[in-house]
């Protein structure tokens, strides 16, 4: 059977955390994690005729999560519907189930480091860059923002790619620090004028060469803050290297870089190696990052689970959602298994008291 566990971040009264059968070991941080991740109802700011299966209705708990399925061969696993969810809920805390296919319509952010090594080499990026924005739907947005010491949104959510082109062509300055967490921090609060959206994927594009010497914010406050927006990280490393031992390495990016793309649902990319590090800018191309950035996405599905009034009787409620034979599928940084538990408890609902 599953160890339950609390989260140490929360009351317990307000935990929500989901249990492989698998990985025991990672149980105590993934609940930590999650808890935080889960219990926040995605509600509307807006609602029109063209959008209402769209939008999230305001009355609505709809706990969602972005999840890889994969075969026993590895590959990813198109056409599933509702009817392939096995859901196990004896308490019956759900209502009904959200699912899916993979991500047509993004809400998508470049955060671009404009750093005097990466100027040039992001500069020419700019065509690849829109064309994978261009291969989502028309409904889909994209917003730039370039950091160096401090970040400047350069062109705020818009659905022409064309207004973002500019934002690609970094003028040349003098070398400053640079603060990526508070530039990541940063574009996950710009996510925050967009309506809520339950078919939209909030995605970040974190360009950088993963040195950071000015941010205030912590990794983990940046990831804590993207889990509780629905907001995943694709992180590209263009990295820098140094002689060390004898031999030309990769210079070591700022601690929880790379953990702000295996945190929060989105993956990591070291772009190159020793034999390219002398290589022209000109060579380096990042469209196959691109394409494989795309490609994950499309291969993902969105789970959701609706909660009714059972939820909130202030009792710990379990329930688990498994795929059929030959199938696993991963939720956040758990492992694949094919069948993840999940629990939920939450507060009674405060008594109102007459006047």
């Amino acid at each position: 059977m599953p160890v339950e566990t609390r989260s140490k971040n929360l009351p317990i009264s307000r935990a929500v955390c989901l249990i492989p059968r698998t990985r025991q070991s990672y149980i105590s941080l993934v609940c930590t994690l999650l808890a935080v991740f889960v219990l926040q109802p995605v509600k509307s700011l807006a609602q029109d005729s063209k959008t209402e299966d769209d939008v999230v209705r305001v009355t609505t708990d709809l706990l969602l999560f972005p999840i890889r399925i994969k075969n026993r061969h590895g590959q990813a696993v198109p056409g599933l519907t509702e009817n392939d969810l096995s859901l196990e809920d004896k308490d019956r805390v759900t209502t009904s189930l959200y699912f899916a296919p993979g991500a047509d319509r993004v809400a998508l952010v470049f955060a671009l480091d404009q750093s005097g090594s990466l100027r040039e080499v992001i500069s020419q990026q700019r065509e690849a860059a829109l064309a994978l924005f261009r291969r989502f739907s028309d409904r889909s947005n994209i917003a730039v923002l370039r950091f160096a010491e401090t970040p400047t949104v350069i062109a705020p959510f818009d659905r022409e790619p064309e207004k973002a082109r500019s934002a690609f062509t970094l003028s040349a300055g003098s070398n400053r620090h640079t603060a990526i967490f508070d530039a990541a921090a940063k574009a996950v609060t710009m996510f925050d004028d967009l309506p809520r959206v339950r078919a939209e994927r909030r995605i970040v594009i974190l360009i950088s060469d993963g040195l950071d010497n000015a941010s205030r914010t912590k990794p983990g406050q940046v990831i804590d803050a993207a889990l509780n927006n629905h907001v995943s990280f694709y992180v590209i490393h263009l990295p820098l290297f140094e002689p060390r031992d004898g031999r030309l390495l990769v210079r070591s990016p700022a601690k929880g870089f790379r953990d702000l793309a295996e945190k929060t649902g989105g993956k990591y990319f070291l772009v190159g190696d020793v034999k390219s590090a002398l290589a022209p800018v000109k060579d380096i191309d990042l469209t196959k990052i691109f394409q494989a950035i795309e490609e994950d996405l499309k291969s993902q599905y969105l789970l959701g689970f609706y909660l009714g009034e059972v939820a909130n009787d202030g009792r710990k409620h379990r329930f688990s959602l498994g795929l059929p034979s030959g199938l696993e599928y991963q939720v956040g940084r758990l492992g694949y298994s094919r069948k993840h538990d999940f629990f939920v408890d939450r507060p009674r609902e405060a008594l109102k008291v007459p006047n």
